[in-house]
């Protein structure tokens, strides 16, 4: 089988010629043969700037058809890309930009605005994303390229240009690389991850195979997950195109009021999204209006609390646009009370696992009710079975029941961490197997449940292992709680780091010092349900959310003791 993403791209724009590809939400839309031109164009640009097969070159700025854009001419044009968040700090752009060797950044102008091009002194030009001109240029070639652009193309295509004139670059080398992508990790300093283009291929194809039908060519998708990071770009972009879809981009911050005016627009089958979305939504729309006391009556009524459930139902399948087939959640685990409730209304929701290292995805299986070619059911707890072409292991003495260090060995696995041998060596082993730094157990039908980081397993006082994430997920049900993190006070002791839903107090006609009083109360109610290990001994409350990564995970690291 040809490991091509590159074929499978240039083969969906000429199948979809006529029919949209991309739009920004509120904006201007682009159909496949305007995306075919677009990057045929930008390949003429690298052409003529003397850019080779396994150049580099950035790109950095929010979601975007032109974002989008730039991704597939460089990728098709055999260069690697280096995708930026948009989040970091003009000093850690300074760095990735030198450190990944880049000779031309794409960039956005607000981004652009903070950034000192002396401080990139390698970098041979830079472009604007919105409409592809230079911001500046030290390259001549480039700056004559970019100022003949339109007669290039001209020249090359005299007549017209037809889908018989997308041909792109031919992936030979399944091992050569893809893309450097540069993890924004809970636990600290970025690293370049190298993507090979058969971990892409290897992605997609499994996706094909699992999920044929969804979405199908021409349905509309809502790309909400930053694209820079390898869970937005792999599984909603790449996917999404593959697929022969119509992508919408929110080019702004996901807001809930913004992504359910998008979802009642593009009305999508299949949503690709991280649980602080859905959990937000359930915390502060559903349960809520469940807790009321005829409501609480009548969920305890036969007959009735099935009615009830169903119009919970069927107002939350309108919020995501009213043709919702299949969610996927992945990024972070999802909230246990939460994902019982969404399975207890048979709504259709999936927990997927991956990681940037694997391209990203490592474990996948149907929501409840899809009819799947492999008989790959979700479980409640689980995050699916492993994918196609990988193989899973866990480094313990009885891995169904025993949580060990999860490993993992297959196409979608990386080369490497990019000039940072030390840092590969300490995961990658010598028979290709990869140590994930995730804990889990594997059941006897290949199901895969998480239960923490290795790095963030507290040792208790007798040697026992504590998973924060477990007793995180109990705190963050206390009602109040937006978010919460549970660190180590020494000495055998816990402290829970919690930042309280003012708003929703405020609602309530609640003042900060009664919600802390009620949230302290709720965690000494909660201490005996816990492990004598596991207790909660003190609490501080922040006054600000918790700084996260683009995937909404709190970044730990920058709050242990």
């Amino acid at each position: 089988m040809k490991k091509d993403i590159v074929y499978i791209v240039e083969d969906v724009i000429r199948r979809q010629w006529d029919q949209l590809a991309l739009t920004n939400f509120n904006g201007e839309s682009m159909q496949y043969k305007g995306l075919g031109r677009k990057i045929v164009k930008l390949h003429l640009l690298f052409e003529h700037t003397g850019i080779k097969p396994g150049d580099k070159i950035a790109l950095c700025g929010k979601n975007s058809a032109q974002w989008a854009v730039a991704f597939f001419a460089i990728m098709s044009y055999g260069a690697v890309v280096v995708p930026l968040l948009h989040e970091f700090k003009p000093d850690n752009l300074h760095h990735l930009v030198n450190h990944s060797d880049s000779r031309i950044l794409f960039v956005d102008s607000h981004i652009y605005e903070n950034l000192d091009p002396e401080l990139m002194p390698n970098l041979e030009g830079a472009l604007r994303i919105d409409d592809f001109s230079l911001f500046f240029s030290r390259n001549e070639q480039l700056t004559d390229a970019r100022a003949h652009l339109n007669e290039y193309f001209g020249q090359k295509f005299p007549e017209r240009f037809t889908r018989n004139d997308v041909k792109f670059f031919e992936v030979k080398d399944p091992d050569s690389l893809a893309l450097i992508n540069y993890t924004s990790g809970s636990t600290g300093f970025s690293k370049g991850v190298m993507v090979p283009h058969r971990a892409i291929w290897s992605n997609i194809e499994a996706i094909l195979r699992i999920l044929p039908n969804l979405p199908k060519a021409g349905d509309s998708m809502v790309c909400m997950l930053p694209m820079a990071h390898m869970y937005g770009l792999v599984i909603d972009m790449i996917h999404g195109i593959c697929k022969g879809a119509h992508l919408y981009f929110l080019t702004r911050q996901p807001s809930p009021k913004v992504l359910i005016e998008a979802f009642r627009t593009a009305r999508p089958r299949l949503i690709i999204t991280v649980p602080l979305i859905i959990e937000k939504i359930i915390k502060n729309k559903v349960f809520p209006t469940l807790e009321r006391p005829m409501n609480r009556l009548l969920l305890h009524t036969p007959l009735i609390d099935k009615k009830v459930l169903e119009k919970v139902r069927a107002a939350l399948m309108e919020t995501f646009g009213g043709q919702l087939e299949m969610m996927i959640v992945g990024g972070a685990g999802l909230n246990r009370d939460v994902e019982d409730f969404l399975h207890r209304i048979n709504f259709p929701i999936t927990v997927g696992y991956g990681m940037t290292e694997c391209a990203p995805l490592i474990g996948y299986s149907h929501a409840k009710g899809i009819k799947p070619e492999d008989d790959r059911e979700f479980l409640a707890g689980s995050c699916g079975m492993i994918v196609p072409r990988m193989k899973i292991q866990v480094l313990s003495p009885d891995p169904e029941n025993i949580p060990g260090e999860i490993m993992v060995k297959g196409d979608n696995v990386m080369l490497g961490y990019y000039k940072n041998d030390a840092a590969t060596e300490a995961v990658m082993r010598p028979d290709g197997w990869m140590l994930t730094g995730d804990v889990g157990t594997v059941d006897s039908r290949g199901n895969i449940y998480l239960r923490g980081r290795n790095k963030t397993m507290i040792l208790g006082p007798n040697g026992q292992n504590i998973y924060p994430e477990e007793i995180e997920q109990k705190i963050n049900n206390i009602p109040y709680v937006a978010e919460s993190l549970v660190i180590d006070a020494g000495e055998g002791r816990l402290k829970a780091l919690i930042y309280p839903d003012l708003d929703e107090a405020r609602r309530d006609g609640l003042s900060r010092d009664q919600v802390q009083e009620r949230i302290n109360h709720d965690i000494t109610e909660l201490n005996p349900s816990l492990e004598s290990y596991s207790r909660i001994s003190s609490v501080r409350f922040m006054n600000e959310e918790f700084e996260k990564t683009p995937k909404r995970s709190i970044k730990r690291y920058l709050y242990t003791e």
